[in-house]
């Protein structure tokens, strides 16, 4: 069993691309997807939020909604708007927002490698997430949203692909948020062995974003051999992944706001932040430039912090990270939030929505203060992955996000 195999892609035919692709399931609520697929009869989102083709105020787990998105995937089917390769094949994924480009390889990756961290994972799961992409998996027969996965970049991988950049892409649209879907098949039995051999002879994997997903899928494959179809090598021994190198990752900032000063006064708050930050007021907003600052906007003021650097520890990488200074040196201590995975006052706001978000969530009464932070890197989430050790909730964020719908994976 290889670490990434080829596979034959479900995918939208020739001109439905545009009609199909839709954002990541968990990137929108039901009303949102709602009205995004509303006059869009094969967009994904019947697929991969099917509640939003029954009855308003159904459970998104009952049932009957992953029976819908069965019953839709297979309209997809019969109607000709999406259909499954006849060759087992790798495919090429390039993203553009803006100036960025990345390039990743969609591939299926083996769950064995997975379930013993040969494919590294740096986040815990919540079991009622992991078990609706269980049932969704299940449901379908397949897996249609791909994991997220990077790999410490190599050249020679980089010349290999470059010779598959230069055909004609199969796809390659834009998407309603301006993001740019460009996909490639790579069929070519030598191009293709030589992708295998270059990926099984890297020592890991690191799963960026998609932690519901891949648990998910090894749970799948577990319930499955211990089955009458059990069988080795299987096509549910797999799990659908695009690959980016690391060196073409964007990570944005992923920023905090909190819902009250925990009893404290404005003066009061920064008197306590001031014994283990330095605290500077800014007449703008602040986007933190480095490591250990952070922007903090309360009373309709920004102040620029600065952690005191006798806090960082050196050796601790999940500790040193500035979203665990945050949280151990000033949301808890001083804000009284020990737990930001269940206290319902925190909540995050992906750097995507920029400062002015910081800003109208405060200024608005929802919430009493702001947070900016330096993005994490991807060598502190690879180190945190290296040492078998857990990051912070909402640690990082990617962007651009995959879309849903150009490539699935059929469970044979």
């Amino acid at each position: 069993m290889t670490l990434i195999r080829p596979f034959k892609g479900l995918r939208p035919t020739s001109g439905h691309a545009d009609d199909v692709i839709a954002p990541p399931y968990d990137v929108l609520n039901t009303a949102e997807a709602r009205a995004r697929a509303n006059g869009r009869p094969w967009s994904f989102l019947h697929i991969s939020k099917p509640e939003i083709d029954l009855p308003e105020g159904t459970d998104p787990y009952a049932d009957e909604v992953y029976a819908k998105g069965k019953e839709n995937l297979d309209k997809q089917v019969s109607a000709g708007i999406l259909e499954r390769d006849k060759e087992e094949s790798y495919y090429l994924y390039q993203l553009q927002m803006g100036e960025h480009v990345q390039t990743g390889l969609v591939a299926i990756a083996s769950v064995a490698d997975y379930d013993v961290n040969r494919i590294k994972k740096h986040e815990f799961t919540r079991p009622q997430k992991e078990d609706d992409r269980v049932n969704q998996i299940d449901a379908l027969n397949a897996q249609t949203g791909p994991v997220f996965l990077t790999y410490k970049n190599s050249p020679e991988v980089d010349v290999l692909l470059e010779t598959v950049l230069s055909t004609k892409p199969d796809v390659d649209i834009t998407a309603d948020d301006n993001i740019r879907h460009t996909l490639w098949s790579v069929a070519d039995k030598s191009v293709v062995s030589k992708i295998t051999e270059m990926f099984d002879s890297m020592e890991s994997l690191y799963i960026a974003d998609g932690h519901h997903r891949s648990a998910a899928a090894s749970r799948v494959a577990s319930m499955r051999k211990s089955g009458t179809e059990g069988q080795k090598d299987a096509s549910y021994d797999y799990f659908l992944t695009v690959i980016f190198p690391d060196n073409q990752m964007k990570i944005l900032d992923y920023n905090r706001v909190i819902k009250d000063l925990n009893g404290l006064s404005v003066d009061e708050l920064i008197k306590q932040v001031s014994e283990r930050f330095d605290v500077t007021e800014s007449a703008e907003a602040v986007r933190p430039d480095g490591a250990g600052i952070y922007g903090m906007y309360l009373d309709k003021r920004w102040y620029r912090l600065k952690i005191k650097s006798s806090l960082i520890p050196v050796n601790d990488p999940v500790a040193r990270l500035d979203v665990s200074l945050l949280a151990n040196e000033l949301i808890e201590p001083v804000l009284g939030i020990s737990d930001p995975r269940r206290d319902h006052r925190i909540d995050f706001v992906g750097g995507i929505r920029g400062l002015a978000e910081l800003e109208k969530r405060v200024n608005s009464g929802e919430m009493a203060i702001a947070f900016s932070l330096f993005p994490t890197s991807l060598a502190d989430l690879m180190a945190v992955a290296d040492a078998n050790e857990v990051m912070p909730p909402k640690s990082t964020w990617f962007e651009p996000k995959l879309a849903d719908g150009l490539v699935s994976h059929v469970l044979d």
